[in-house]
């Protein structure tokens, strides 16, 4: 995939409060980090200290370092099923095709989260502000981190501070 068609799936992250806006995941995320991508269900590519590149999957609640640097990313993009998975591309463009439409601020997200039964289909993905998004998804996976898969729970939804 070029990096053009690539930007296709990118969301223009430029103008939020990323200290803020990722309180939700600071039991999660490594103290000194930059924001350099963010795809179109709101998931974040971030740039540790040390330059290596790591995926925040804000749907599945998990970080996982994916290359050495942004050169060794853009590398690695094109491998085998990166981009798929990367940038969630077959279902951006099913859900686009669906006519799902994203404005300013806005992103993809599960209308079932997935860790809650919700799959990766265009009838479970709704149009979400990534605010909200990313903070209902942090304060979901943070109130559930140390429980056991298949484990019985009961959330607390609470209005968050207005960003």
């Amino acid at each position: 995939m070029t990096g053009t068609s690539a930007h296709n799936y990118l969301i223009d992250h430029s103008q939020f409060d990323w200290p803020a806006l990722l309180t939700e995941w600071a039991w999660l995320l490594p103290p000194k980090l930059t924001v350099w991508l963010m795809n179109r269900f709101g998931d974040l590519l971030l740039v540790s200290e040390d330059g290596s590149v790591h995926m925040l999957d804000v749907g599945g609640g998990s970080l996982t370092r994916l290359a050495e640097d942004r050169e060794d990313f853009c590398r690695q993009l094109d491998e085998g099923d990166n981009v798929n998975q990367w940038l969630m591309v077959r279902l951006v463009d099913r859900v686009v095709a669906a006519g799902l439409r994203l404005g300013p601020g806005q992103c993809y997200g599960y209308k079932v989260p997935l860790v809650l039964g919700g799959d990766y289909t265009v009838e479970n993905t709704a149009v979400r502000s990534v605010t909200e998004h990313i903070d209902f998804c942090g304060s979901l996976h943070h109130q559930i981190a140390d429980l056991p898969d298949g484990a019985q729970v009961v959330l607390t939804v609470r209005d968050g501070p207005e960003r």
